[in-house]
């Protein structure tokens, strides 16, 4: 058997980050949190793009641009979509995942889903670096890992793994 685990490296790879402004000061935490893993993993400053978009809503297109100008090995999409009265929350939150499943679905290229969908505004302070971590930095984390992981599985010689 075997198997295979991307890690979380960053060196030579070319990453863009997008950013909803809205509930921007929320975002602005989540991007923080990803542009460090991005540091602390080796993504070099030249390397990494930050592309802000009106909203969730965006993200899926401003990705879909962003993979076919084909300059990054993957994309972090952030945003923070938060409860209101109306039925609107799970229309955005719902398709701006739908949008971003789809869109790495169809193209391979990995994109790390850092888009919160929180009932309050306190949650989403929990999720952007407070008690419940920063989920800007795992959608970072999650999106090198799979860039190294299709590095690993694409390198492989037809004769199994390479034993180094």
């Amino acid at each position: 058997m075997t198997e295979y685990v991307g890690q979380v490296e960053g060196r030579g790879r070319r990453i863009a980050v997008l950013a909803s402004r809205f509930n921007e000061e929320i975002t602005r935490r989540l991007l923080a949190g990803a542009l460090a893993a991005l540091a602390r993993a080796g993504v070099a400053d030249e390397d990494l793009d930050v592309v802000w978009v009106p909203g969730a809503w965006e993200l899926p297109v401003a990705a879909r641009v962003i993979i076919d100008l084909q300059r990054h090995d993957a994309v972090v999409a952030l945003g923070a979509v938060i409860r209101g009265d109306t039925a609107h929350f799970a229309y955005v939150a719902g398709e701006a995942a739908r949008g971003l499943a789809t869109l790495q679905a169809e193209t391979g290229t990995p994109i790390g889903f850092g888009v919160l969908t929180c009932d309050d505004w306190d949650q989403a302070e929990a999720r952007s670096g407070g008690a419940h971590g920063n989920k800007g930095e795992d959608a970072a984390h999650a999106a090198l890992e799979l860039v190294d992981l299709f590095a690993r599985l694409d390198s492989e010689p037809s004769g199994g793994p390479d034993p180094a």
